[in-house]
């Protein structure tokens, strides 16, 4: 999801050149490869044993990183917008359409199903939270996201009902990343920072906010202003992209508050950390909130701000490409995918 996040972030740029385009093609070919070969990979363990599919889904932490095979989903769905769409006939748009409203379903259910999960499961501790448990509601979150992104291209019909449920199923997201907020904080008052090579995981609590506020601007442009209710009321459609503008800033101040936060608490424990997989934390949670940042930009007309998008466009390349060389090393020298490496330490 970080590689289809980096695709994504590529195709947003204010400031381009000429190549650009191809550079988010190959990264997104890139991704669409190894979410194969990943989930290939994934359904040839729980085939040869079944019974730890039921184990891997109960698990008080595997369990929890279910929901990024639906984030993965979403940068795909994006993808296919930016990198596709433009080159191809109406029968792509149709799927994307098709796609998104099975992935609303899917996403919901999910959402439900692993909440459900964990409050009949084995009893945590507020002591035992991480930022992780905001991911069974996170691909949900994601419809308004990817409600912002293809609804340019879908017709004035279908595209108010996808905005429509862009709006509903970020604001679910949303409010429920709000009430899980809560519990962390708690969990920081009372028991401190995360060890060294867990706080890189403390980024995913950007993600909400960014995202929120990057599908609010989103949506807003894709109002559908000779269609319906807007048709009729021409004047409601500047009035919500201003609102939106604005809520949209309010709501990103807060992603940037945990991003100050987690920044520092990593700074300065960068000497006593080695690679753990919540390291890939560094990337997609600030995917959002770089593109959160570019969208404010051009809403304001801000060329600075806009800078500020693209400098952090590259700074998010290179740890992409550190964080990727490290998990690389840490797999060859079988510091994880080991026996008693990850989520089986303590069995």
């Amino acid at each position: 999801m970080s590689t289809g996040g980096i695709a994504l972030l590529l195709s947003e740029q204010p400031h381009t050149f000429k190549g650009l385009e191809t550079i988010g093609k190959i990264v997104f070919i890139f991704d669409l490869v190894l979410f194969v070969l990943v989930t290939s990979a994934i359904v040839v363990r729980f085939v040869r044993t079944p019974r730890r599919l039921r184990t891997s889904l109960s698990h008080p932490t595997e369990g929890l990183f279910f929901p990024t095979f639906f984030l993965s989903i979403s940068t795909i769905l994006g993808g296919m917008q930016r990198y596709g769409v433009p080159f191809t006939g109406v029968w792509l748009t149709i799927t994307l359409r098709v796609l998104f409203w099975i992935y609303v379903v899917v996403t919901f259910l999910s959402s439900v199903f692993q909440y459900w999960v964990l409050f009949t499961g084995k009893q945590l501790t507020v002591q035992s939270m991480t930022p992780s448990w905001l991911l069974p509601i996170f691909p949900v979150m994601l419809c308004g996201t990817v409600a912002s992104i293809i609804s340019p291209t879908q017709p004035d019909d279908q595209r108010t009902a996808i905005l429509v449920a862009g709006v509903t199923f970020q604001g679910l997201g949303f409010w429920v990343a709000i009430l899980v907020y809560a519990i962390y904080i708690s969990r920081l008052m009372e028991s401190g920072l995360p060890g060294p090579n867990l706080r890189p995981g403390m980024f995913i609590s950007v993600g909400p906010p960014s995202f929120t506020a990057l599908a609010l601007i989103g949506m807003s442009k894709s109002i559908p202003a000779q269609y319906g209710y807007f048709a009729a009321h021409p004047e409601v459609v500047p009035m919500l992209q201003q609102l939106a503008l604005a809520f949209g800033i309010f709501i990103w101040s807060l992603s940037f508050w945990f991003f100050s936060v987690t920044l520092m608490s990593v700074v300065l424990t960068i000497p006593h950390m080695t690679f753990h997989l919540a390291w890939w934390a560094f990337v997609f949670p600030n995917v959002g909130f770089t593109i959160a940042i570019i969208q404010i930009g051009e809403g304001l007309q801000s060329n600075a701000i806009a800078w500020v998008g693209s400098i952090l466009t590259l700074v998010l390349i290179v740890v992409y490409l550190f964080v990727l060389g490290a998990h690389i090393k840490a797999v060859i020298t079988k510091e994880i995918m080991w026996p008693g490496k990850d989520e089986d330490k303590e069995e």
